[in-house]
């Protein structure tokens, strides 16, 4: 069976439609692929714990970003009862977006309680462990989903995600407001210096994408959650790339690395001056 685009390309409006799928695609490809590697050709920003999760993040969303070439340009429905899902491999991807900026919030929220304790335990190794266990748990689910029978697999996932949806965003907008207080108030108790600088910018970085986060995310949590609570069916769009709760996530993910290279003074000098130096010459 030929797959066909994700509206007849029969009017306007949708055109338009398949021209944002495909320019959101590119660039979440693009945008992503350019920071993990102005992040991987400067040796300072690799060292750096918060560097590791933007890399997991970012070589997640380029994936997203070749998935959606797929489920949103094409007339794809992504689920167990479709016979052109992915297997559940793209929504993991968005999910492993979503679980690294979680430990990024964490493991900011201990390098500012406890610092010294930090450097101690979460050296550069154990945090490539946290990154490495996130992403091999994720296509553990994914194997385990793909076993069993699809009425089993649906169950378990909607339950883990109803549950996995109402904690960590439950969590996650806690540390934001305890990151935002301490990057607000507490550090101003320390001595004027580029340490205490660094630590604010680093914090007020991920609380930004967090809260991006939460903005692209909370839509389809809801949905979810009041689904699940009410016991009714979830409203069934007629694709991937017409489902706007969907596509919130991957605009999120074209957001994201535009945040990093905004927040991340290191970052943009060596996107600007190696990365992206054909066409910014005259950039300082």
């Amino acid at each position: 069976m030929a797959l066909s685009p994700v509206l007849p390309l029969d009017g306007f409006g949708n055109v338009l439609l398949f021209l944002f799928n495909i320019f959101l695609a590119t660039g979440m490809v693009f945008l992503n692929t350019s920071v993990f590697t102005s992040i991987a050709i400067n040796k300072s920003l690799r060292n750096e714990n918060r560097c590791l999760y933007m890399l997991s993040t970012c070589i997640s969303d380029v994936c997203s970003g070749f998935t959606y070439y797929y489920v949103g340009v094409l007339d794809i429905q992504d689920n167990y009862a479709s016979p052109n899902r992915t297997y559940y491999i793209g929504p993991t991807f968005l999910g492993l977006s979503y679980m690294a900026t979680l430990a990024a919030q964490a493991d900011r929220y201990h390098a500012v309680i406890s610092p010294f304790k930090y450097s101690q335990r979460m050296t550069r190794n154990r945090t490539a462990v946290v990154i490495l266990f996130c992403w091999v748990y994720a296509f553990f689910i994914v194997g385990v989903n793909n076993l069993v029978p699809i009425g089993t697999a649906s169950a378990i996932t909607g339950i883990g995600t109803f549950v996995a949806n109402l904690f960590t965003v439950i969590i996650m907008i806690g540390l934001n407001i305890k990151l935002f207080i301490i990057a607000k108030f507490h550090l101003e108790r320390d001595p004027p210096s580029a340490e205490r600088e660094s630590k604010r910018a680093s914090i007020y970085l991920i609380v930004v994408v967090a809260v991006f986060f939460l903005i692209a995310w909370l839509p389809i949590f809801i949905h979810i959650i009041i689904c699940n609570i009410s016991g009714t069916r979830c409203y069934a769009f007629k694709n991937e790339g017409t489902d706007a709760l969907r596509t919130l996530p991957r605009v999120n993910a074209l957001i994201t690395p535009l945040l990093y290279i905004r927040g991340c003074a290191p970052l943009r000098a060596t996107l600007f001056s190696k990365v992206w130096k054909p066409c910014c010459k005259n950039r300082r």
